[in-house]
């Protein structure tokens, strides 16, 4: 007889995302230490130098503590909102699968608004959840229309939405007060609002301080703060909301040094606000550099923008092989697109002169 897992887990896609695969690399021939990495959103200048410092004075030997009492603490001062009202996650992709283990029930509705962050469909399938698409389209810019979302959550009636704002890969930007609209007409759908890249804009406004009741916003510091490696997140909801979740949550799951960085780079606001302004500068150097090549990198609220190809798959293969990873945006049904984010001036400079030299977009790419 043959042990069968949950039938839920034949329904769930491939875990696809940006980032070093270390196989791949492994099978190429390829040290890690000799990609540059474009295919991940996250500051290039990396984690504040009091971080390290922070680190080295954590003792391995003791559990970690499974409230980050000491983080959620900075993190009230930082956000003005109460303790029992944040919920710090391993890496706010755990914050993602906590809400569906807590509040999705088999059958129910999850609406995504797409082309999105794939850990959404992975998360609401394992529920047994029933997906309801509102696609947005490269005609429009990738840009939510307002009024046919709005008529589409009245047809759904769904258990849970997710929006990830700014989104990834388009890098759009939803109007919170559209967001917070919509959670007062369905007070009975949890709005999952993902602003993991909100650090990255130019002062664009967050949803929390207009949050209601039925909407939970999370946060990554692994992005804007560099903590990648680490994996650290965390959610900002009703006290209900996140209690839910905390039951959901197993216990340890952020180990005390993603605690211990997560507080030290709070603190170092300087050296985050040097970072944005860098790569904000970067950004636009990049995209006017693209443009010169030819190429026509979408609009963006963000460091990190798609680029229309004919084979995105083909420009990975290639410049991979020159120690550049890009993001093939095949996963996101984008198979004709690309997603860059700029890094530091140099290394973007890296990137320009190889497409220069290889040119993908002459041949079958």
């Amino acid at each position: 007889m043959t042990l069968e897992p949950r039938p839920e887990i034949a329904q769930i896609p491939e875990a696809i995302h940006g980032a070093l695969d270390f196989a791949e690399l492994a099978r190429l021939g390829i040290t890690p230490d000799a990609v540059l990495d474009f295919s991940v959103n996250g500051n290039p200048y990396g984690p504040a130098p009091g971080v390290r410092a922070a680190i080295a004075q954590v003792p391995y030997e003791r559990y970690p503590d499974r409230e980050a009492l000491a983080l959620r603490r900075v993190l009230s001062t930082h956000l003005d909102v109460p303790g029992e009202q944040i919920l710090v996650g391993n890496g706010s992709s755990e914050l993602v699968w906590l809400a569906a283990l807590a509040f999705v029930r088999a059958g129910d509705r999850v609406v995504l608004v797409g082309p999105t962050f794939g850990e959404y469909t992975r998360a609401a399938l394992l529920m047994g959840a029933h997906l309801e698409h509102y696609t947005t389209q490269p005609a429009t810019g990738f840009q939510v229309e307002p009024e046919e979302l709005s008529a589409a959550l009245q047809r759904w009636q769904p258990r849970l939405v997710f929006v990830c704002n700014p989104n990834n890969p388009t890098g759009t930007f939803l109007a919170p007060d559209l967001i917070a609209a919509w959670a007062a007409r369905y007070p009975q759908t949890l709005f999952l609002i993902d602003e993991a890249y909100l650090t990255f804009t130019a002062q664009a406004p967050s949803v929390l301080p207009m949050r209601r009741a039925n909407m939970l916003v999370l946060r990554s510091m692994t992005k804007a703060y560099a903590l990648a490696g680490l994996r650290l997140g965390y959610a900002v909801g009703a006290p209900e909301v996140v209690a839910a979740l905390r039951c959901a949550c197993p216990p340890w799951s952020v180990n005390a040094m993603a605690q211990a960085a997560g507080i030290a780079a709070l603190q170092d606001t300087a050296h985050l606000e040097d970072s944005l302004a860098r790569i904000t500068a970067a950004t636009v150097e990049l995209r006017a550099s693209l443009q010169h090549l030819g190429l026509a990198p979408c609009a963006s609220t963000t460091h990190f923008f798609l680029v229309p190809v004919r084979d995105g798959a083909s420009w990975r293969r290639v410049l991979l092989r020159r120690g550049l990873l890009i993001r093939d945006c095949a996963s996101f049904g984008l198979p004709t697109y690309i997603r860059l984010a700029a890094r530091r001036p140099e290394e973007n400079a890296r990137l320009l002169t190889t497409l220069a030299e290889v040119r993908p977009w002459s041949d079958s790419c």
